[in-house]
């Protein structure tokens, strides 16, 4: 294909993870012409990066995509190698459209349309579902003296498993799932030090039902509906430890320390003046939305995110406030893989809508 190749579509779908997925899904079924424009070589969203050791056992659970129910994968399968396979089986069975690899570069205003430029030619369509996620964007946060440290700094990003780091002083970064769990993995083989801005907030097995998990969504979605930079689900559901994790629980490494003040060659210094030994920090500080190509539209509210409206009778806030063209799934409260399901379908009938306003005004 080439780069300089000019395409007409009526729905440009920015991302094949699930929300991405869930999206296509809806459009096809509403008749609606479309592309999905994946930047991965193969299916599977983030799901294809995940750490090697990160099993089914280990994930918190992945929803079933609309039409097509999950399978039971071995709870031992890599989760890198099983949720793949199923968005792949799922593009083949509904025969979705997936361009891949595309990177897109930018997202900008043509006469009333929208122009998506990439590498390898440009759609122009009358609506876009920007469905990025955020796994190309890991937020690292700067602390004095970081660039001296002499060790090896690994986001959750390029974290493969905890071989690589056996023996060492390792100081874990993040108060969020991910930080338990590669705590987990790390504190039989290493010796650990765990670091987070604010104490944890640890729930029990009953602490959190359908009732908790909807207030969760509602505090993300009250973010989005401001225009504020959102928050994951799981940053408001709180942690639970597992009872893959136990061990390392009896290791004490959810003994939680404050955040250290600064970083030494092989060493983090609290203000007080202890330290630590580091060998490694490892990163687990989340992401950032990925929705730069997106900036020509100047989305941005001033206090930084992009808000989000919900369409007509919809619950789900999808639609950008600055450009009802344009609609965002996987973004804040459709960050989860429930979320993300039913923001696909709220989302492509907002792209029809916006499709069919397109038609009327060109007539």
């Amino acid at each position: 294909m080439s780069t300089s190749a000019e395409h007409r579509t009526d729905v440009v779908v920015v991302g094949a993870g699930q929300a991405g997925l869930s999206a296509a899904h809806h459009l096809a079924r509403l008749g609606v012409d479309h592309v999905v424009l994946d930047a991965n070589d193969a299916p599977g969203g983030a799901w294809q990066h995940r750490w090697r050791t990160l099993s089914m056992h280990d994930v918190h659970g992945v929803a079933s995509l609309p039409g097509l129910t999950a399978p039971d994968a071995d709870p031992a399968t890599p989760a890198r190698e099983a949720v793949p396979a199923y968005f792949g089986d799922y593009e083949d069975r509904f025969d979705l459209r997936v361009l891949r690899p595309v990177r897109v570069s930018r997202v900008e205003d043509a006469d009333g349309l929208l122009r998506v430029g990439t590498d390898r030619g440009a759609w122009t369509a009358p609506a876009v579902v920007n469905a990025t996620g955020t796994w190309e964007r890991p937020f690292v946060p700067h602390y004095p003296g970081l660039e001296r440290f002499a060790g090896r700094q690994v986001h959750t990003h390029d974290y493969d498993g905890p071989d690589a780091l056996a023996g060492l002083d390792v100081v874990v970064v993040g108060g969020g799932a991910s930080a338990v769990q590669i705590l987990g993995e790390l504190a039989p083989v290493a010796r650990t030090t765990w670091v987070t801005r604010r104490p944890p907030v640890w729930r029990g097995p009953g602490d959190f039902d359908a009732d908790a998990g909807r207030s969760a969504v509602a505090l993300v979605e009250e973010r989005v509906r401001l225009g504020l930079p959102p928050q994951s689900v799981v940053s408001v559901t709180g942690l639970a430890l597992r009872p893959q994790e136990e061990r390392a629980r009896l290791l004490g490494a959810y003994d939680r320390h404050a955040m250290f003040a600064s970083v030494e060659p092989h060493a983090v210094r609290w203000a007080d003046g202890t330290t630590r030994p580091a060998d490694v920090i490892v990163w687990a500080t989340g992401f950032r939305p990925s929705v730069g190509h997106l900036a020509p539209l100047r989305l941005r509210e001033p206090s930084g995110g992009i808000r989000l409206v919900a369409r007509e009778d919809a619950h789900t806030p999808t639609t950008a406030a600055r450009d009802h063209r344009v609609q965002l799934v996987g973004y804040g409260p459709s960050a989860s893989t429930i979320g993300a399901n039913r923001a696909g379908r709220v989302a492509a009938l907002a792209a029809r809508r916006t499709v069919e306003a397109s038609r009327e005004a060109a007539a």
